[in-house]
């Protein structure tokens, strides 16, 4: 009987250590005395835009509206994801708006030249992008070259390869379904709410698992008033999202009927949750940490420092592949401009604006996400208000500068705290 007794007392979990919400909220007041700040200037920046706008064009907020920034940041945000893997190792890729061109380029020619199903003309274009950063990776980790020379060197050079692939200027395009689909159509309503209670839900799993864990490891959980605001924020927010872009957008409904979530939206969304997991919750991102934070450290601990460099800019080209096809999908075709303009300064913007450190060590994948819906913000509400490209890059440089300052001056605020 005693025996017994002990066994069940043995099977009982530790009891949780639970802090109340006032010391949560110091300690996260802690943290940004000293200079954690996260995606916080993002969000500021986001909302103060967001009103700033709608009280100026009240158009900003139309569902319409709403769904042209969803799809007119997609490409940026995608090439800026795989940015944040080569940022955080301290390193910068400044080919990745025309390795997404290069890969479009294949896109194209594979899909409308070569008659190729979707399917394998995307995946030959992925491919292609991990073949161009396996290579970029190999010279920065093995040769020994500095990342800024090598991408610049391959910046111009994909300009050219893209004008080779394209015969000196030819316009390919696209009329694949599936692939215009990408950019250019909506899950049914249905579905957008079904998409929703799914993410929701998941979401909701993953906090009460990892809250489960930590009570069962004996260490401390997060308040449930805090968990059940975190997912009762999503599940508003994203029911405010999806009841706006569920209403009819068509200028024309007995032509055409535009409604529902972008499908960009969920491609975004599957690569965010992908990268996420890949960079909190397994040892390969724990070690991109580790070596962004002090390469010769990393490799004292036995981490294979140019294995992770080189897997970095694998996943970054690949991710601009995944940029350059959107791009043709959104623009129906592929031409020499595709990847190039603004394409890689509107990305390498929306990584730093997000929050990700431009000195390496700090960032998580949702700033490429925030600091892109700014960047489509700013983009979208200047051009409403009749402003001329020329001002709205001046103030994206701005916010850009005005960004990098603030990582400047959080990270020495760290050192000092």
């Amino acid at each position: 009987m005693t025996t017994a007794l002990k066994k069940d007392r043995s099977t009982e979990l530790p009891p949780l250590k639970t802090p109340g919400m006032g010391a949560v909220a110091r300690n996260y007041v802690d943290r940004l005395r000293g200079g954690e700040l996260g995606s916080l200037p993002a969000i500021l920046g986001l909302v103060v835009l967001c009103l700033f706008f709608a009280i100026l064009r009240p158009v900003f907020l139309s569902n319409l509206n709403f769904a042209n920034l969803l799809t007119q940041g997609a490409g940026s945000i995608a090439i800026a994801m795989g940015l944040v893997f080569v940022l955080l190792l301290g390193e910068i890729d400044l080919s990745a708006g025309f390795a997404s061109g290069v890969c479009a380029a294949v896109l194209a020619i594979l899909l409308t030249d070569q008659g190729w199903p979707w399917y394998m003309a995307i995946l030959a274009a992925v491919l292609t992008g991990m073949v161009i950063g396996l290579v970029l990776g190999l010279l920065v980790s093995r040769v020994g070259i500095p990342s800024f020379v090598v991408t610049l060197a391959a910046f111009l050079a994909f300009q050219g390869v893209v004008l080779m692939l394209l015969k000196e200027g030819t316009n390919i395009s696209i009329s694949d379904p599936t692939v215009i689909a990408i950019a250019n159509s909506n899950l049914a309503p249905g579905v957008s709410w079904a998409l929703l209670a799914l993410s929701v839900g998941v979401y909701a799993g993953i906090q009460l698992r990892q809250t489960n864990n930590r009570r069962r490891r004996g260490l401390t959980v997060t308040p449930p008033a805090l968990l059940a605001f975190r997912i009762g924020s999503l599940a508003v927010l994203g029911a405010l999202a999806v009841h706006l872009l569920n209403q009819e957008r068509s200028r024309n409904v007995l032509v055409d009927s535009v409604k529902g979530v972008p499908i960009v939206v969920p491609v975004i969304a599957v690569l965010l949750v992908a990268g996420t997991f890949v960079l909190s919750r397994t040892s390969f991102g724990l070690h991109i940490y580790a070596v962004g934070g002090s390469q010769e450290a990393a490799r004292r601990a036995g981490i294979n420092v140019t294995a992770i460099r080189v897997s970095a800019f694998v996943i970054c080209s690949s991710l601009a592949a995944v940029g350059g096809i959107i791009a043709a999908s959104r623009g129906h075709s592929v031409d020499p401009n595709t990847g190039g303009s603004n394409v890689l300064l509107l990305a390498v913007g929306a990584a730093v604006i997000g929050g990700t450190s431009l000195f390496g060590g700090r960032g998580r994948l949702v700033n490429a996400v925030l600091g892109g819906m700014v960047v489509a913000v700013i983009q979208n509400g200047m051009g409403l208000m009749g402003y001329s490209s020329g001002v709205k890059y001046a103030v994206t440089g701005s916010v850009l500068l005005i960004a990098a300052g603030v990582d400047a001056v959080s990270r020495r605020r760290a050192v000092r705290h």
